[in-house]
């Protein structure tokens, strides 16, 4: 009989918007290395908010920190594209983004870098998944990492449709106050005035972007409504933007 052939151990590229330094990404990598060969590559400083922005006009530069561990002068998106087409010895069987110190619900997908990492993933056809934990001030981690390694270890057995990444916010407490997961809809948060203006000392003034948090809207399984209710909230969501319902009705129009 001729030998089994050995099985492939898993690859892991695992990434964030707040920086290498952060204590999210530390716990995360140290759980999933349970599940294979785990390789970091994060943003040299944190750069939350950054959406899906790639850095065009200036060159980038990668330092090895230590072994399989990797900073990278640019945003998460850069890190992702230079983690799979550069650094890694080969694609990773999974991308995992976080543990971000905030939630990223309803629109913040749209702003977060935490989620746009995941999202290359999805657009280079790899499974990724995206989590944030609900505090920025960073608590339970280890809560998030949990249910973390369980989810990944899941989407390593069954895979995700092309295109598709999962998004998912964890409740800031302890582990056994978490009522479970549910599987959720994007949902819509509340913001007060995102633009503050001041005045700086020689009498110019400036501008502050980042709106206060109002709450959010109550819509039946959404993401919102699950981390209030103390569950993991886990949404999937399309790389594709195409509103396919609507352009059957566009079609329609005569110009």
């Amino acid at each position: 009989m001729s030998p089994k052939a050995k099985k492939k151990i898993p690859l892991i590229l695992v990434s964030n918007d707040d920086g290498f330094y952060s204590e999210g990404i530390k716990v995360l990598a140290a759980h999933l290395k349970g599940l294979g060969k785990v390789i970091t590559v994060a943003p040299d400083q944190e750069r939350s908010a950054a959406s899906h922005s790639l850095t065009l006009h200036r060159p980038l530069r990668v330092k090895k920190l230590k072994e399989d561990v990797y900073a990278v002068d640019g945003t998460p998106t850069d890190c992702i594209t230079l983690g799979v087409k550069e650094i890694l010895p080969r694609t990773p069987d999974l991308i995992v983004s976080g543990i971000n110190k905030g939630a990223n619900l309803g629109d913040d997908v749209h702003y977060s870098g935490t989620v746009s990492a995941a999202v290359e993933g999805g657009i280079m056809g790899i499974p990724s998944i995206a989590i944030s934990l609900m505090s920025r001030e960073g608590g339970h981690f280890e809560t998030a990492a949990h249910f973390a390694v369980k989810l990944a270890k899941k989407v390593l057995e069954e895979g995700l449709p092309s295109g598709v990444i999962l998004n998912v916010n964890v409740p800031d407490i302890p582990l056994k106050q978490v009522k479970g997961y549910q599987f959720t809809k994007q949902g819509k948060r509340n913001y007060g005035d995102i633009i503050a203006d001041r005045i700086d000392p020689r009498g110019r003034k400036y501008y502050w972007i980042g709106g206060d948090e109002h709450g959010f809207e109550d819509i039946l399984n959404s993401d919102c409504n699950a981390v209030l209710s103390h569950h993991i909230s886990v949404t999937p969501i399309r790389v594709n933007l195409t509103d396919h319902e609507y352009l059957e009705t566009i079609r329609q129009w005569k110009l």
